[in-house]
């Protein structure tokens, strides 16, 4: 009897490390879990807010499709003028940076074929693996 005296507790020593590296294990893997769902959050929203945008040029059609169309704006720009495609760009941008990291966007009309092009960019640097800028390119027809 004497021989075995602190044997049992060893063995829950042992339990508990084994314990202590599955939970680890478990909290790293909702730790991803968070980042993937943070990442997917952001690129709905970047989605949703590309054809709020669209729906803004569909609804104010006749200025949208002048040649050049006020609705064009570059990436790094901000919209100038007077008027609702100045201020739906300008509330859009709003949006976009309020609603996504480091949130901006582009607009392309194209007067020709009247296919507008939208690209929505973020900073998606919490991201388990990747570039930290993300986009996401909506293209259609008015």
């Amino acid at each position: 009897m004497k021989k075995t005296k602190g044997f049992t507790l060893l063995e829950v020593l042992v339990t508990l490390v084994i314990m202590s590296f599955g939970l680890l294990g478990i909290a790293g893997i909702i730790v991803n879990s968070l980042k993937n769902n943070q990442s997917s959050y952001a690129r709905s929203q970047a989605s949703w807010l590309g054809n709020d945008i669209i729906e803004r040029m569909r609804a104010n059609r006749g200025t949208a499709e002048i040649a050049p169309s006020p609705y064009n704006l570059a990436l790094g720009t901000d919209p100038t003028g007077a008027g609702v495609a100045p201020d739906d760009l300008t509330q859009w941008r709003t949006a976009l940076a309020s609603t996504l990291p480091s949130g901006t966007g582009s607009v392309v009309l194209n007067a020709v074929t009247n296919t507008v092009t939208i690209v929505v960019q973020w900073d998606d640097s919490h991201a388990t693996s990747g570039s930290s800028v993300q986009s996401i390119t909506v293209e259609t027809r008015l």
